[in-house]
């Protein structure tokens, strides 16, 4: 095999790589978009910080509402204290350059007639290189903070009718632990 045969079969290989990811079926989905365009669109910090706002308002904002977010926070200061050159600086930069930028590569959906952002369809592709979890709706934290409860009432019910014991906290921390031991096993399927 030549020299240029074999950079070609690994440009091949690294451009399918790329360009798509696989489900769970082990399917490539030509539509996601590449590790280039994802990276390209991450690199950016007002890119990341756009992302982060739309999860944190349940994936849909206005531009002005985004544009003072940012500014807030790329200034220091809160978003009632801007100045409204500081506040336009981050409007024209998000409706000029990154919001369709962003909406091109399917991080979000932009519409500048009315000048709303969404989530895009990709976005959780996005979001896998943020180093967060996206999925709001997890129920772990609530089984978690019910667990916790619920082992505290026990046990102060137990300190006020038998006296201090450690059968109480250990039980408790058996059970938060075979419960964050599932919910990971789970998870990495």
């Amino acid at each position: 095999m030549s020299v240029s045969t074999q950079e070609s079969d690994d440009q091949r290989s690294s451009d399918a790589e790329s360009s798509s990811t696989d489900d769970p079926d082990g399917q490539p989905h030509p539509d996601d978009p590449t590790l280039d365009v994802v990276f390209d669109v991450l690199r950016n910090q007002r890119r990341r910080l756009v992302l982060y706002a739309l999860e944190a308002r349940d994936g849909s904002t206005t531009l002005s509402d985004l544009a003072e977010h940012i500014g807030g926070i790329e200034n220091d200061k809160s978003p009632q204290a801007l100045s409204a050159q500081e506040r336009k600086r981050v409007y024209v930069g998000l409706y000029q350059c990154h919001l369709p930028k962003m909406d091109d590569a399917g991080a979000i959906e932009f519409d500048k007639n009315r000048g709303t952002v969404e989530r895009g369809e990709m976005a959780d592709r996005y979001h896998e290189f943020l180093g967060r979890e996206v999925t709001a709706k997890s129920p772990w934290p609530k089984y978690y903070g019910g667990v916790a409860a619920l082992s505290s009432v026990v046990y102060v019910a137990v300190v006020a009718v038998v006296g201090p014991t450690p059968a109480v906290p250990i039980a408790s921390l058996l059970l938060v632990g075979s419960l964050a031991a599932y919910h990971w096993h789970d998870s990495s399927e």
